[in-house]
């Protein structure tokens, strides 16, 4: 059950796509609201609750109790992130629309970096540990067996169609409000290949995307399983290049944002 809607816009939307995460949730909400009540711009933080089965949705209605920025929507079973993020995306009411992963291993800091992007023309901006792992300024912590099959990941489906991304899946990406909405709307992957899919169909519809170089940091606790959930969303990249060709993705009618 969702809580109530703002009833003005406001600048920023960071959705945090939430399961079973009663543990690591808090501490990355303390962060992220200390960080963007500092800035001072109007933002809200949309928390989906993807049918947790611990106190996910407890700790969430606590925290925000005492911070009216703050507001949870509850899928009443488990459905995967993608599930999460399109619900979350689709309620917010942000000029600018981030989501970001619960475990907070990419600091809220490094917004800055992608708005950075946004304010130079893209329609999205998305997170980048590939990239960042190429240059001393930036600081990556990774397992070494997940970076290896990452890149093998990502020269997969850059055969399967999404070009010139060296990270598909970061959860830490950024959208102008008209390309997710436009996004979203179309969006059916329900698990981890939602970032395949918005990021496909974002180039099918010429929306420019910027590659963003991030500090981040594994985890503990993490919920992909490297080989299981890698086959998973390169079956979900399949379906897809499979709705695509179906004419499921129906093209929007006006020029991306900002063009």
């Amino acid at each position: 059950m969702a809580a109530t809607e703002p009833r003005a816009i406001v600048a920023l939307s960071v959705v945090v796509p939430a399961y079973n995460e009663a543990r690591r949730l808090p501490p990355y909400l303390e962060s992220v609201t200390a960080y963007l009540n500092r800035r001072g711009s109007t933002h809200e933080i949309v928390v989906v609750d993807d049918g947790s089965l611990d106190e996910t949705a407890r700790v969430v209605e606590q925290f925000a109790g005492t911070h009216p920025t703050v507001r949870l929507i509850r899928l009443p079973r488990n459905t995967g992130k993608g599930a999460a993020v399109r619900t979350g995306m689709q309620a917010a009411q942000g000029a600018l629309r981030l989501f970001a992963d619960a475990d907070g291993a990419t600091p809220i800091q490094e917004l800055e970096r992608l708005e950075t992007a946004i304010r130079n023309g893209a329609d999205i901006a998305v997170g980048s540990r590939t990239l960042a792992s190429r240059d001393a300024r930036y600081t990556v912590q990774a397992r070494p067996h997940r970076t290896l099959m990452g890149n093998l990941f990502n020269q997969i489906v850059r055969r399967l169609g999404i070009r010139d991304i060296h990270d598909t899946q970061c959860g830490f990406k950024l959208f102008r409000d008209a390309t997710a909405s436009d996004l979203f709307s179309v969006a059916r992957i329900d698990g981890y290949g939602l970032d395949l899919e918005a990021l496909y169909v974002a180039q099918r519809r010429g929306y420019r995307i910027a590659e963003v170089p991030i500090n981040w940091s594994d985890q503990p606790g993490s919920k992909v399983r490297v080989l299981r959930d890698g086959f998973r969303m390169l079956r979900e990249m399949l379906a897809v290049r499979r709705n695509d060709a179906q004419g499921l993705y129906a093209a929007r009618q006006r020029s991306p944002a900002g063009g």
